[in-house]
């Protein structure tokens, strides 16, 4: 593997459309589950870094999701935006690449289950609805940061290939909706 910094081009504008609903700081024990793809995982808030793009966690959170927490929570009316690594560094430096939460994001399809859980017990579950795989110079930023009328979920992580540039040459972007199906017990 090579380098694997993320290119998620979203815009401060198009982030800030989304409408405040709720509380937007994301508490400790905060969690996402995926389990058609193992992820089990602690959230952490991130917001837009100082060029106005979607930050992600470091590397060194690279086995946690990054909540965009400028606009809405999970489960609140409008697209909750959750970000993370497909792969980071391996430890100690120097030894290549390991994978990191979202390694498996694009294996996700239609019908998969997503929950998410807040620190104070909150359980709201999510189905995918789509999985979509977009070149980072042709990112549809409208696209994927747009409004919603109801509660949905956009999972975003690199795909695609490594380039010449040694950084991934696509973004992976899963959308998923508010189901009606209980959340499963832990």
């Amino acid at each position: 593997m090579t380098a694997v910094t993320p290119l998620l081009l979203a815009t401060a504008a198009v982030l800030a459309a989304a409408p405040a609903v709720g509380d937007r700081t994301p508490g400790r024990g905060d969690r996402v589950r995926i389990p058609a793809i193992g992820v089990d995982a602690d959230v952490l808030p991130v917001g837009l870094d100082g060029g106005g793009a979607l930050e992600v966690p470091s590397f060194r959170d690279a086995a946690k999701v990054g909540w965009y927490t400028l606009g809405p929570r999970p489960g609140a009316r409008g697209p909750a935006v959750l970000v993370g690594h497909r792969d980071a560094p391996a430890e100690p430096p120097g030894r290549g690449y390991r994978d990191a939460v979202f390694a498996r994001l694009d294996r996700l399809r239609p019908g998969d289950r997503i929950e998410t859980t807040t620190s104070t017990g909150r359980r709201t579950a999510f189905e995918v609805t789509a999985v979509d795989t977009y070149r980072t110079t042709a990112f549809p930023t409208d696209k994927v940061y747009a409004p919603a009328a109801g509660p949905q979920l956009r999972l975003l992580s690199c795909g695609g290939r490594i380039g010449g540039d040694g950084h991934w040459d696509s973004n992976v972007v899963v959308t998923a909706e508010l189901t009606a199906r209980p959340p499963a017990s832990t």
